[in-house]
């Protein structure tokens, strides 16, 4: 079992900035990938990036609506994952989860077996 805690989320103006967070503890190792999504309200949940296990080199891809925006990172030694956000837009608005899963990568919520609780960001125009 794996535990995912997000934070970080908050309320932000356009064009600003958040850095959100996934703690994770349990049954953990650098050997799962790691996986950040969003939900916005009346919408699915859509992949947002996501980052390899150690194993496969820590690539770390994005979803096209966030390239250039957002960046990914992971720190092993403190079992955490970080969303840096930045250029914020309205659309961004959403809660954002972080998931985790053993295996090769993917953007399907249904190929993650674990889930935070998820942290609300809101962008105002």
């Amino acid at each position: 079992q794996v535990q995912l805690v997000e934070s970080g989320g908050g309320l932000v103006q356009t064009g600003g900035s958040l850095r959100l967070s996934c703690a994770a503890s349990g049954r953990t190792s650098s050997s799962y990938n790691m996986g950040w999504f969003r939900q916005a309200p009346g919408k699915e949940r859509e992949f947002v990036a996501g980052i390899t296990d150690s194993w496969s080199g820590e690539n770390i891809y994005y979803a096209d609506s966030v390239k250039g925006r957002f960046t990914m990172s992971r720190d092993n030694a403190k079992k955490t994952v970080f969303l840096q956000m930045g250029s914020l837009k309205p659309e961004d608005t959403a809660v954002y989860y972080c998931a985790a899963r053993l295996g090769a990568t993917s953007r399907k919520t249904s190929d993650y077996a674990y889930w935070g609780q998820g942290t609300q960001v809101t962008v105002s125009s």
